[in-house]
């Protein structure tokens, strides 16, 4: 999967926020790693979790890209491919096999017929809530080491 950055994205590393000096003590190379490690340890949890309920991590991914959407109950094919940083082909391929399982929907525009809305169908709904649900676990579970890092 390539990362599809803007060029205003990636000035924001060169840029950052404080002045940065080529110093960086122990502790806080402890700190970056123990947060590297509470990410990959939540992203693997999240693997299997998703495996567990009999999809992917990618379909796990965009059905809560579709739920998760700002302000609506649907998004389109290219902003999806942009939410999960996917070529728009690729994510069609994914929306196809999602959809197969009875999972999302798809609904062209109404003012723009070109466009094509994707949302959750019923059983998409019922397996995102019952994996958000395993995940605000497993979040509550890794607060003291997501908070412990500075």
């Amino acid at each position: 999967m390539k990362a599809n950055f803007s060029e205003h994205d990636a000035r924001r590393f060169d840029t950052p926020a404080q002045p940065a000096t080529d110093t960086i003590s122990k502790p806080e190379f402890e700190s970056i790693a123990s947060f590297r490690y509470a990410i990959r340890r939540f992203l693997r949890f999240s693997e299997q979790a998703a495996r567990h309920e009999g999809i992917t991590p990618q379909q796990h991914q965009l059905l809560l890209a579709i739920k998760g959407f700002p302000g609506r109950e649907s998004a389109t094919v290219s902003e999806l491919a942009d939410r999960l940083q996917m070529r728009q082909h690729s994510m069609v391929g994914l929306i196809d096999r999602t959809e197969a399982q009875g999972l999302v929907r798809r609904e062209q525009g109404v003012t723009d017929r070109r466009q094509v809305f994707v949302s959750l169908a019923p059983a998409g709904e019922a397996k995102l809530r019952k994996l958000s649900v395993q995940h605000r676990h497993e979040l509550a579970s890794m607060r003291e080491a997501l908070i412990g890092v500075r």
